[in-house]
């Protein structure tokens, strides 16, 4: 698919203010961070994690499953969910390989493993943030296999934070950190129409319906 072909006939379809936020957000995207969510199972944490990862302008999450369904409530999520790709994967270090084999460094979230804190972090190529359950943070096969671990410091009796909170604390925190680099952290070309694509087709009603028959029309053309 020519993505920035695609989205130029998607266009036709968004009111003119839809077209202007994606024409002013998506360049602003970057899929430098990218969340990985062990088995969450609260739907509200679900929600929330997605509303932080698109304020921050990461777009994308890879929830990995194996007892439960990564299942926002749309009620928290204020829209959000139409702006974030989740990719469900299976709960497995064979998952987490496969994020590595992209290019990502796997940061698990976890003060194990002699943590460095997260103001302390020196961001210099892409991560995957891994978040463990609710209940029992990261699991321990994948403390292992993490190439390094990353704290949030706390100063009060309570040593831990809602993994949402969690979250939304380290995508804000790492977003500061690639504002202030001269790193090249936001997407381009293909990456960048491949997203407005998905934004186009989201915003329309029946919005898969109207790419298919696009792309199949161009397939019968050929």
């Amino acid at each position: 698919m020519d993505h920035q072909t695609t989205f130029n006939y998607l266009k036709r379809f968004l009111t003119d203010e839809r077209l202007a936020k994606i024409e002013s957000y998506a360049p602003e995207s970057s899929d430098f961070v990218l969340p990985v969510m062990e088995d969450i199972f609260q739907f509200r944490n679900a929600a929330a994690i997605v509303r932080s990862v698109e304020a921050c302008g990461f777009h994308k999450i890879v929830a990995m499953e194996s007892e439960n369904e990564f299942n926002p409530y749309l009620k928290v999520t204020k829209g959000a969910e139409t702006w974030v790709e989740v990719q469900k994967m299976p709960h497995t270090l064979e998952s987490l390989q496969e994020i590595k084999n992209r290019g990502y460094k796997i940061l698990a979230v976890s003060p194990e493993k002699n943590a460095t804190m997260l103001p302390d972090y020196d961001l210099t190529e892409p991560v995957a943030l891994v978040f463990g359950t609710e209940k029992e943070g990261v699991t321990d096969e994948i403390l292992d296999f993490a190439d390094e671990t990353l704290a949030i410091p706390m100063y009060g009796f309570t040593k831990s934070f809602n993994v949402s909170v969690a979250a939304a604390i380290c995508f804000y925190e790492l977003r500061q950190k690639l504002i202030k680099s001269d790193m090249d952290y936001k997407l381009t070309g293909e990456k960048l129409w491949e997203l407005k694509v998905r934004w186009a087709k989201n915003s329309i009603p029946r919005g898969e319906e109207v790419l298919n028959s696009y792309l199949k029309s161009l397939k019968s053309q050929s």
